[in-house]
């Protein structure tokens, strides 16, 4: 089965908001075996909306519209489904009495415009919204099916996963399973190359690389009559991977990096800080986002400025004036004095010239230091990173995150 969607709303052509209804839909339909060709974006107009409907059902079994479900006159994705069906609208009443219920629980006043979302296509399957207003619904016709769901992912998602994925399940004659495998430390180029020969020949499973900042993760989905048999068919391809690409992987499907370095350290029962420069308290933030980190992390210290880094961290003033804020040694010492003055196993630092001005010949943009003093043992490692402000930091900090991993392993 192939399928096709499209979000609906004008702030979304606009660039108002971002379309992450259409990337996590096409994800979750891929692990149903279900192929999107096509995404349409399309702003709160009835004739262009008519239009994508048509050209969706020429070439797609089955289509999930997104937005345009509200109570306002601008919300057209429900009316104009009924008119491309020949359908009328009727009063869908346990929809109405559960939107009445829901303003009445709030204390809130409703007006006789909601009444409108509670507004079905004649015949249609109507699904559940149990985290908002407006119900959504399945229409199915000549073996096609048209999903209209709403467009706040904390509404979409939950009656994808709740209402639509039972009634495609079962028509997707296959079982498929996923398993995403994250690297860091080879790019993106280099990542595929070394899986060139098995990329080539893939049949049953499929290798997808996607491309992160610093990182390459590889989605690797295998079909079968059942589940066991869908990840006996994935075993070896995985477990070449594996072989392939060894320290380099760092997790797998929801791991996140940060979360790996904070489970290594909570394991090993050892302590962090952090002494930060270009990062600017990107790094502290990371691992700050993960729960149970305050049984290791000690503290983060931004020391922007020279006389910070001599103040706070005891870096000292012949370093920076023969070597400079950004360099092996200043990070070096920043790494260690924030160990010493905070008493934490291991003391990590960044420093370097995010851009976009501050670069010279000598020391371009792009050019980070990571400083590293773990149980005393000092060293640093440079960089040479390249993208704009935002993309040299985010690239400094996964390197810092990555080369924390690859030591504590060795502990």
């Amino acid at each position: 089965m192939t399928a096709e969607v499209i979000a609906v709303g004008t702030e979304l052509l606009l660039g108002d908001i971002l379309n992450t209804n259409a990337q996590y839909l096409a994800r979750e339909l891929a692990k149903l075996g279900i192929n999107v060709y096509y995404q349409t974006v399309v702003g709160d107009n009835r004739a262009r909306l008519l239009e994508a409907y048509k050209a969706a059902f020429s070439r797609a079994d089955i289509v999930i519209a997104t937005g345009g479900l509200g109570p306002t006159e601008d919300d057209l994705t429900k009316e104009t489904a009924a008119e491309f069906f020949g359908l009328e609208l009727e009063l869908h009443e346990p929809s109405w009495e559960k939107i009445q219920g829901l303003f009445y629980s709030m204390h809130s006043n409703m007006t006789l415009t909601n009444k409108k979302q509670a507004m079905m296509p004649k015949g249609c399957t109507v699904l559940v919204n149990d985290n908002g207003t407006a119900p959504g619904c399945c229409v199915e016709r000549d073996g096609k099916l048209l999903f209209l769901l709403p467009g706040p992912p904390n509404e979409c998602i939950p009656m994808y996963e709740n209402t639509v994925i039972p009634i495609l399940k079962p028509r997707s004659g296959a079982v498929f399973v996923s398993k995403t495998l994250k690297i860091c430390g080879i790019g993106e180029s280099t990542a595929e190359e070394m899986l060139k020969d098995l990329i080539d020949t893939q049949e049953n499973p499929t290798i997808a690389p996607y491309a992160k900042t610093s990182e390459v993760w590889f989605r690797i989905t295998a079909s079968g009559s059942n589940e066991e048999g869908a990840r006996a068919a994935m075993a070896p391809c995985l477990s070449e991977m594996r072989r392939r690409f060894g320290v380099n992987i760092y997790g797998e499907d929801d791991d996140t990096l940060e979360g790996v370095v904070v489970k290594a350290l909570l394991d090993k029962g050892l302590t962090i800080a952090f002494a930060e420069s270009c990062t600017g308290g990107a790094l502290t933030s990371k691992l700050v986002s993960c729960p149970g980190v305050s049984a290791a992390l000690l503290e983060g210290a931004v020391t922007y400025s020279n006389e910070a880094k001599m103040r706070r961290l005891g870096v000292k003033a012949e370093t920076l004036r023969k070597f400079g804020a950004v360099s092996p040694q200043t990070a070096a010492e920043m790494a260690k004095g924030i160990a010493d003055t905070s008493g934490a196993d291991i003391g990590v630092s960044a420093t370097g010239i995010a851009g976009p001005d501050g670069g010279t010949d000598e020391k371009p943009v792009g050019l980070v230091y990571l400083g590293f003093c773990i149980k005393g043992d000092v060293s640093a490692v440079e960089l040479h990173l390249t993208g704009n402000r935002a993309k040299v930091r985010t690239r400094a900090v996964v390197t810092a995150l990555d080369t924390l991993r690859r030591a504590l392993a060795k502990i």
